[in-house]
């Protein structure tokens, strides 16, 4: 019998191409582990007006562990009219399964490490002075995962009891006159225990891994109240890790700062929204989503997962091309989360020599336009690039 279970869950596009390449290298690795399939996404949707069903939530309660390749999502009126005509004018409303297994299961934690791999020709690099200089970048972005603009507390024609509870509000007379059917409104909520957990986890894992600075980067000059609730928060806990700087910077600057300093940051934590943008800011310097991991962490469960979408329109290509390196250490990231830190060193170690070498590269490390035709121009398959990181265990 497998020593674990793991929800395997592919979902939509690529992600059924890059889920199974990421579970050869942990065979090849000797990660001792039985598979079983779940249920999620598009498809799911389209046929039974649930793309999370009950079935797969079922699963990830027994064992407690996922792996997750990717989901297509859609605005409501696309994905209304795609529904099954079965299954239409039923109530029936979209909503992201991948957010709704977050929320579901109360995985808060998020956290995405956008590293740099020498090697790597889609590594940032700076001008210094004639010539040109790398940076390191090694940064990790601790992003709460279940609040904020992702909660999902939104309307467009706020009922009228919501709209008179808004409208207590001083700044919303300037709304008064706006017919209901033409307002959009979307919460962003803060919960001072979400703010804790998600500072908390930051701090802990700068001290784990000797990282000398946390960053709260949020806007806490113009959203007062959520924003400057998560900034309160990290100051109170910094008062606890004496020998970790906390920095702080506004979302808008720190884009900014990407690419002037960007070895400067260490850890960095932010809420939902500003998360997402700054996890995807950090992973252009360093190679893109093609290298771009994550996890999801609650309590008691954990889903790991790259941060690239569905890119439905690789998912036919035969052979494949897409860069199947981001799920392969979204596994390495699942494998630290059990213990089997010596087995996620030795793959990690792996990905590096491969991208090292230089021999085998996807087209996105090519700076290919992503069409069948790169093979034959030297692009290397999704199977070539996980038989050459197999290769190197």
């Amino acid at each position: 019998m497998a020593k674990r279970t793991i929800v395997n869950m592919p979902g939509d596009g690529i992600g059924k191409t890059v889920l199974p390449e990421a579970i050869r290298v942990l065979d090849a690795v000797g990660f001792d582990a039985e598979y079983v399939h779940a249920d999620i996404g598009w498809e799911f949707w389209i046929n039974e007006g649930n793309a999370l069903p009950q079935r797969t939530i079922d699963l990830l309660a027994e064992y407690k562990i996922g792996l997750f390749g990717a989901i297509t999502s859609k605005p409501k009126d696309q994905a209304a009219e795609e529904l099954s005509p079965a299954l239409r004018d039923k109530g029936l409303v979209y909503s992201s399964p991948i957010v709704g297994l977050r929320q579901h299961f109360d995985l808060d934690i998020c956290i995405r490490p956008c590293r740099a791999f020498a090697g790597n020709p889609l590594n940032f690099i700076r001008r210094d002075g004639d010539g040109f200089v790398e940076p390191p970048v090694d940064s990790v972005i601790f992003r709460q995962n279940t609040e904020g603009l992702y909660g999902g507390v939104e309307w467009t024609d706020p009922p009228a009891e919501v709209r008179a509870a808004l409208e207590t509000h001083p700044k919303m007379a300037r709304f008064k006159e706006c017919a209901g059917e033409d307002l959009a409104v979307s919460t962003r909520i803060f919960t001072r225990r979400a703010c804790r957990r998600i500072c908390r986890a930051a701090f802990d894992y700068a001290k784990k891994f000797g990282y000398k600075s946390v960053t709260v980067c949020e806007k806490p000059n113009v959203i007062r109240e959520t924003s400057g609730m998560m900034r309160a928060e990290a100051k109170t806990i910094a008062k606890d890790f004496p020998e970790i700087a906390l920095w702080e910077t506004n979302i808008d600057a720190q884009m900014m700062w990407l690419t002037k300093n960007p070895e400067d940051y260490g850890v960095l934590i932010a809420g939902n929204m500003f998360g997402d943008i700054i996890s995807d800011g950090f992973a252009g310097l360093v190679g893109g989503l093609g290298f771009a991991c994550s996890a999801n962490i609650g309590d008691e469960l954990a889903v790991f997962e790259p941060t690239h979408g569905s890119a439905p329109k690789y998912e036919t290509l035969s052979p494949s091309i897409v860069n199947p390196i981001a799920m392969i250490l979204s596994a390495c990231m699942m494998l630290d989360h059990l213990g089997e830190t010596d087995k996620s060193k030795r793959i990690r170690d792996a990905v590096a020599a491969v991208i090292a070498e230089g021999k085998v590269r996807c087209y996105d490390m090519k700076r290919m336009t992503g069409r069948q035709e790169v093979i034959s121009q030297g692009a290397a398959t999704t199977q070539q690039m996980t038989d050459a990181i197999i290769g190197k265990l």
